[in-house]
């Protein structure tokens, strides 16, 4: 790994050092604004939540004719209405004890505490985790949605979840969808549904990620509430169940490489801000910052992006210049809702060492950020262990994980990187092994025994023989025989595709 100009792990080098200069980029047009801002969101929720409240409450207690009832659901069709017309759409969803409506969290205090705990507790007895509808429900929608709520049939969540499914439908009742809330994370972690989770969050955030670089790159205004919404969607998966999530960032897809990047940082830094005592909110402000750190190269021209050949000086400045272009792109992005301060700083900062030495060179002197320390940690490892345009070949992770913590010219964060190795362990996610027992193996996890830090939870890929398997089975590398020796030991790390096999396979 090269240790000049500031470049960390994986950085594309250049023919030469830039020597300053101005590069001229077009800036994208901002367009008009679109969609309800958050503050509309909230005061039109408040009452949204409110209504909801008071219509399950009636409803258990009236029969549908009353004019209490009536009134009620009237009044909820009536504020449904104004999200959907202003929005679009009109999403409610829970994320553990929070509240969300259109991307927006629901503030919660003690004038709406009764509302928000009934709601609250009528969702988790039904197994329902969010409410999404495009079109405006009528009242009668919302009579047999709510009075399933109010009163729900079945012995467990699922039983339950499943039940109202089969109402609605048997109503004909197709404007609302449904689903189930996220799993708790003492749910079996390498279940089918964790899995199927992880996949889906996985690809909405690539969708979203390719659609907002594209949008800026044209100079058109992206959704920022559907970039909330993947921000969210990434944050509660892994509260939930980190091990997924963090399994697809080992596809690292060749053709597109950009936006499949920007969402495995948004995945590291998430899962290694939990490890480092974040709170949810915290972790969401964070999680835009990992998304959006690399923004600045939507004004970058393609052709120098996917340059096979070494850049020249100039194509260089240009590429350097990214972190203050991606500062640009955002503040356009503010004008359109509250967008978080520190992405901007952190687009600004991630290419910096500790010392403010790298890209872009300060001429005001100030402290890096602490989420420019976790995105500068993520980014770095991201970028050495992924092939590009300019890298045929990707950098073993283990290799890279060493080199980040051993080499102290990197400039990263000593205590950050310490935290990322515990996060990883000393064999990451996705890394390829070959075993004592001539079986080949993909790491899975880290090995939840601090002292069993370098045996890793492994799949086994192949068996001796040489017969590859898939899905293979999980191998604990701590585990021992009766005389105390270890079952298996990992003798070295490779390349899975000289074997034929595809790391990423193994987490879809």
């Amino acid at each position: 790994m090269s240790e000049s100009g500031g470049t960390p792990p994986g950085d594309r080098p250049s023919t030469g050092t830039p020597t300053g200069g101005r590069q001229s980029v077009a800036r994208a047009s901002t367009s008009a604004t679109t969609g309800l801002g958050e503050g509309t969101v909230r005061a039109i929720g408040r009452t949204w939540v409110l209504g909801v409240y008071v219509a399950l409450r009636n409803l258990k207690m009236y029969p549908v004719e009353n004019a209490v009832v009536q009134r009620a659901l009237e009044e909820l069709t009536v504020l449904t209405g104004q999200l959907v017309d202003g929005d679009g759409e009109c999403e409610f969803r829970l994320a553990g004890e929070f509240l969300f409506l259109n991307a927006t969290r629901m503030k919660l205090d003690l004038d709406n505490y009764t509302s928000f705990s009934y709601i609250l507790g009528r969702c988790r007895d039904a197994g329902v985790g969010l409410i999404r509808f495009t079109s405006k429900p009528t009242g009668r929608d919302w009579t047999i949605l709510l009075a399933f709520l109010s009163n729900p049939q079945g012995r467990t969540a699922t039983e339950r979840f499943e039940l109202l499914q089969k109402r609605l439908a048997d109503n004909n009742v197709g404007v609302f969808e449904i689903l189930p809330p996220m799993e708790s994370a003492d749910q079996p972690e390498d279940s089918l549904e964790a899995k199927e989770r992880a996949k889906r969050t996985y690809a909405e955030s690539v969708t979203t990620t390719k659609d907002v670089i594209n949008s800026v790159r044209m100079g058109a205004s992206p959704n920022v509430k559907k970039i909330k919404r993947v921000v969210q969607g990434i944050v509660d998966q892994i509260l939930a169940e980190e091990t997924s999530l963090i399994g697809l960032t080992t596809i690292r897809d060749y053709d597109d490489y950009t936006f499949t990047h920007c969402v495995n940082v948004c995945i590291f830094s998430v899962a290694l801000g939990r490890r480092l005592g974040l709170t949810r909110l915290q972790l969401y402000d964070l999680g835009f910052a990992g998304l959006f750190h690399d923004i600045g190269k939507s004004r970058v021209p393609i052709d120098i992006i996917q340059k096979p050949e070494s850049l020249t000086d100039e194509e260089w400045r240009i590429v350097a210049a990214h972190p203050w272009l991606g500062v640009l792109a955002l503040f356009q992005l503010r004008e359109q809702s509250e967008f978080p301060y520190r992405s901007m700083l952190v687009a600004y900062q991630h290419h910096m060492k500790r010392d403010l030495t790298g890209y872009p060179r300060s001429l005001r002197m100030a402290e890096i950020t602490f989420y420019s320390k976790i995105v500068a940690v993520a980014d770095g490892f991201d970028a050495a262990t992924t092939r590009r345009a300019y890298m045929n070949e990707a950098m073993d992770p283990a290799e890279v994980l060493k080199e980040m913590r051993d080499n102290v010219r990197r400039g990263m964060d000593p205590v950050i990187v310490k935290a990322f190795v515990a996060l990883l362990g000393i064999y990451p996610v996705g890394t390829f092994v070959v075993l004592d027992t001539f079986e080949l193996g993909i790491v899975h996890g880290a090995n939840p025994l601090p002292e069993m830090v370098s045996r890793p939870i492994v799949r086994l890929v192949s068996d001796a023989l040489g017969n590859v398997q898939h899905p293979g089975d999980l191998a604990d590398l701590a585990e021992r025989d009766a005389e105390g020796n270890f079952h298996r030991t990992i003798i070295k790390t490779g390349d899975p595709e000289r074997y034929g096999i595809r790391a990423g396979d193994y987490f879809l």
